[in-house]
């Protein structure tokens, strides 16, 4: 029942609807994410700025690419260019390149209806700007289940699980001492309360993306006689013109949508939780921001683990999948200084994907039961529990309902966006009315 749904779901709706409202978006803006492009790294800069007590949109961009950056863009990576050949990884770009344009409307309409906490801090979501934005308070409340459900205890429990065979195939660690070991450190920040998460994401996530991205160009640096023909490999492969992948146009397709989706979320809905969490001057600013943590996560991040599995003569890698591949792709280039380094960096990236994805958690749990510290402690206490139970086993169905999950959260998102694109179109044009008088 749930492969024929996920079937349904992504073979049919969600490619279309991904793809065509995200290019409708696109040209309604003018192409947003190419005219604003180099904009995007100078609003970046004025992101640091802060207010006491608040979330500066720095922090809320590190936030978004903590739930963003994680598994996915190791592991799942791997898992789509063996079902989908290496022209997956093409078509995660044009989801992503297109994916922008869609993360600025949503980021930016949910900095246009989030809400005030009762400490002064802000919060909102899909949830808020479908309730207060299209007046639907029951579809508001099936967004934020769907999302609590997906990301906080079906995710958590497919990364822990992750992290602990990475980190037992490559140091022998007991997946039990691993996953209680990651729920301590969890538990102890995120009962720290949201400074607590927002400081360590700070934090975090610039040194593991940056470790990341530097260990790839050495990588890349040291092949680079490959890299055209790598490059050309991804292209033919797309569309089928590469001999080793012909008829594979479809599989590359569903693949680059599917994994490309899961790496970047925009149009998922949760990002915007984050972009809610900010003090921003402009809602089109946090919009900007929010358009280059896509690119940060796809273009950027995913390639980099591509390259570095594509750049292996293929015999090497032949029938292998998920971490086994990756990590004889980095033996091959590194030795066992490759192997420790991608256990490691999959820990860093799953562990800021917890904290990414408990953030989003803390509103919308606000959002259906209220400001009240019990319904807080219990939704964190069973998120804790998936990351043990994770730990421990693979669960098929957990994939399976994440799949579905994911899926549904995003074509309700999209729906709700495209009534609303006009507000946010509107704040785009009023943005660009003040520059010009500037």
């Amino acid at each position: 029942m749930l492969d024929i749904l996920n079937d349904l779901i992504w073979s049919k709706l969600l490619i279309v609807m991904l793809i065509g409202l995200g290019l409708y978006f696109t040209v309604a803006s003018r192409f947003v994410q190419f005219r604003y492009f180099s904009s995007m790294f100078r609003i970046f800069g004025e992101a640091f700025k802060r207010q006491p007590g608040q979330l500066s949109s720095f922090q809320a961009l590190m936030l978004s690419v903590a739930g963003r950056v994680g598994a996915g863009n190791i592991a799942g990576v791997s898992v789509a260019i063996m079902l989908g050949g290496p022209g997956a990884i093409f078509w995660m770009w044009v989801v992503a390149l297109v994916g922008m344009a869609t993360s600025y409307f949503e980021c930016s309409l949910a900095q246009l209806y989030k809400r005030r906490e009762p400490d002064g801090t802000y919060r909102g979501g899909p949830a808020f700007y479908i309730q207060h934005g299209l007046g639907q308070r029951w579809l508001g409340v099936v967004v934020s289940i769907l999302l609590l459900v997906t990301f906080g205890f079906g995710f958590n429990a497919v990364q822990s699980f992750t992290v602990a065979s990475s980190l037992h195939d490559t140091f022998g660690l007991p997946t039990i001492v691993s996953g209680l070991i990651l729920t301590g450190v969890i538990g102890v920040i995120i009962f720290g309360g949201i400074k607590r998460i927002a400081s360590m994401a700070d934090v975090l996530v610039p040194i593991m993306a940056f470790s990341y991205i530097g260990m790839a160009l050495v990588v890349i640096g040291m092949n680079v006689s490959e890299v055209p023909a790598t490059l050309a490999l991804i292209v033919k492969s797309a569309f089928g013109l590469e001999p080793a992948f012909a008829g594979g146009i479809g599989a590359a397709i569903l693949m680059g949508v599917k994994r490309g989706l899961f790496s970047n979320e925009a149009g998922s809905g949760s990002a915007p939780c984050a972009a809610a969490a900010a003090e921003c001057d402009d809602p089109v600013k946090m919009g900007f921001v929010q358009a280059l943590g896509v690119l940060i996560d796809t273009v950027v991040i995913c390639s980099c683990t591509a390259f570095l599995m594509l750049l292996v003569p293929q015999e090497i890698t032949e029938g292998l999948a998920g971490m086994d591949l990756l990590q004889t792709a980095l033996q091959y280039h590194l030795g066992g200084f490759g192997v420790v380094f991608i256990a490691a960096t999959l820990a860093l990236f799953s562990f800021s994907t917890f904290l990414g994805v408990l953030y989003y958690a803390r509103g919308n749990v606000a959002y259906l039961c209220g400001d009240n510290w019990w319904s807080q402690t219990v939704y964190k206490l069973i998120a804790l529990a998936m990351l043990v139970i994770g730990g421990m086993q693979a669960y098929t169905v957990v994939w399976d309902l994440g799949d579905v999950g994911i899926g549904l959260m995003t074509i309700f998102n999209m729906l709700a966006l495209y009534p609303l694109s006009g507000e946010a179109l509107t704040a785009l044009r009023e943005y660009e009315a003040k520059k010009k008088l500037k």
